[in-house]
């Protein structure tokens, strides 16, 4: 079953790709993975034409989270680690862009809950948290956080935090791609000329390096690749396994202390760790002097195939009648969140992010509304070679800030806090938190000599 289900996967986006490259969608901002989505989504059990067995769909449910624990894996992995004296400002701004905008959903969502949801539907106050649990954290957090919400009474906490989760992940490629169409048409864009769909074919052949064996007999050419993918794919799962190793000490520290901490650690899931892993997998081979084992072009491709995988499981695993069932709720959940990362990205991140804004806000806006895979994914359809450096400041703000949102600690505590202390006082704290971050934002881009709106 397991290899059935991995073998219709990777059809199904080979046939995504091919007939979206047919239908020109990259032009529109489309990525091929999401119409590979929707063609599984026709063959699932639940769809029109049910060819595939329910198994193949449970194995395919647990992929997003494994997808985006290697999506980390590989993101520090393809560039030489920086010197952080000179990036202070950059990672500054970026970091204050994606506290804006993880801190404003709760606003949003608390905002949503006691003007709305709790009027017309009766809501518990908990749900407000599922924006940024499930837009940010994505499939993984909100499976991870469903024991939580059951014990504050959001009943089904899980089924509507996994629907908002892939209402996320469609909300990022469908508004994301035309994000990406009025960026270009506006002339945003300070990194790549390309066409959209030049730039998307470059990235899908993952920005491979033209190599000595390309004329040489297939067999050459195959021994080749291997040579190139194999040590980059143990490099990733590596990092990977760190990150799994470094939840297994945590939990086991939980399981001694107990309390508030192992609530937390609980509900941690190991992407945050496994970015910590690939800065240390990419640290020890710099110090080593072995940094010429990675290929960067090779780790950009895995990252991106892991995306397009987690985007196209994730979209084939879609429950319509879960979808229907919950209309409300998640249609007022889900446009409060967008229409707040939209405004974001295109209000204050000219203000805050200047010169290269348009790529670096991009890139936050696909990690805030579809996990940073769907971000990576929105970089390479504008960017695929990263000539105007978002990815750098992108990574480190990850590192940095993945430890506590998106899946991490404060992900966690929020439905705590908002259960402990009530939602008014929760979201007039992120209210407060939100200015802060919004104020010291606009200061770092005024100071910036580049700084310019568009």
């Amino acid at each position: 079953m397991i290899l059935l289900a991995l073998a219709v996967l990777a059809v199904l986006l080979l046939l995504g790709t091919a007939a979206g490259r047919a239908l020109g969608m990259t032009r529109w901002g489309v990525p091929e993975a999401l119409l590979a989505g929707v063609l599984g989504l026709l063959i699932a059990p639940s769809g029109p034409l049910p060819l595939l067995p329910p198994g193949v769909i449970a194995f395919w449910s647990g992929l997003p989270l494994v997808l985006l624990t290697l999506v980390f894996g590989a993101l520090l992995l393809a560039k030489p680690l920086p010197r952080i004296g000179a990036l202070w400002r950059p990672v500054a701004a970026q970091l204050l862009l994606a506290l804006t905008l993880a801190f404003g959903q709760f606003v949003v969502g608390g905002l949503a809950v006691l003007l709305v949801l709790q009027p017309l539907l009766g809501a518990p106050p908990v749900m407000a948290a599922l924006i940024e649990v499930a837009f940010e954290g994505g499939h993984g957090s909100a499976a991870a956080m469903a024991p939580a919400y059951a014990r504050l009474g959001l009943e089904g906490g899980e089924s509507l935090g996994l629907a908002m989760a892939t209402v996320g992940l469609l909300s990022a490629t469908l508004a994301g791609g035309l994000v990406v169409l009025l960026g270009r048409n506006r002339r945003w864009l300070l990194a790549s000329n390309l066409p959209i769909a030049q730039a998307a074919g470059a990235s899908a052949e993952g920005g491979m390096p033209p190599s000595p064996a390309d004329d040489q007999p297939w067999l050459v050419r195959g021994a080749e690749v291997l040579r190139r993918w194999l040590p980059n794919l143990a490099l990733a799962g590596v990092a990977v396994l760190l990150g799994v190793l470094m939840l297994g000490g945590l939990r086991l520290l939980a399981a001694r202390l107990g309390g508030g901490f192992a609530l937390v650690i609980d509900g941690l899931p190991a992407f945050p760790l496994a970015l910590v892993g690939s800065l240390l997998v990419r640290l020890a081979l710099e110090r080593a002097g072995f940094a010429h084992w990675v290929v960067p072009a090779v780790q950009v491709r895995i990252g991106t195939l892991a995306a397009d995988l987690l985007i196209t499981a994730a979209t084939a695993c879609l429950d319509l009648g879960q979808l229907a069932a919950q209309w409300l709720p998640l249609a007022v959940l889900a446009l409060a969140g967008l229409a707040w990362n939209v405004g974001v990205v295109l209000l204050l991140a000219p203000r805050i992010l200047p010169p290269n804004w348009f790529e670096r806000g991009l890139v936050e806006f696909g990690q805030a509304t579809g996990v940073a895979a769907s971000g990576l994914l929105l970089l390479t359809m504008v960017d695929p070679q990263d000539q105007g450096d978002a990815l750098t400041p992108f990574s480190i703000k990850q590192l940095l800030l993945q430890p506590f949102l998106a899946g991490g600690i404060i992900t966690v505590v929020a439905p705590l806090a908002i259960g402990g202390w009530g939602l008014p006082i929760w979201t007039g704290l992120c209210l407060a938190l939100v200015m802060v971050w919004v104020g010291l934002g606009l200061w770092l881009g005024r100071s910036h000599p580049a700084a310019a709106a568009p």
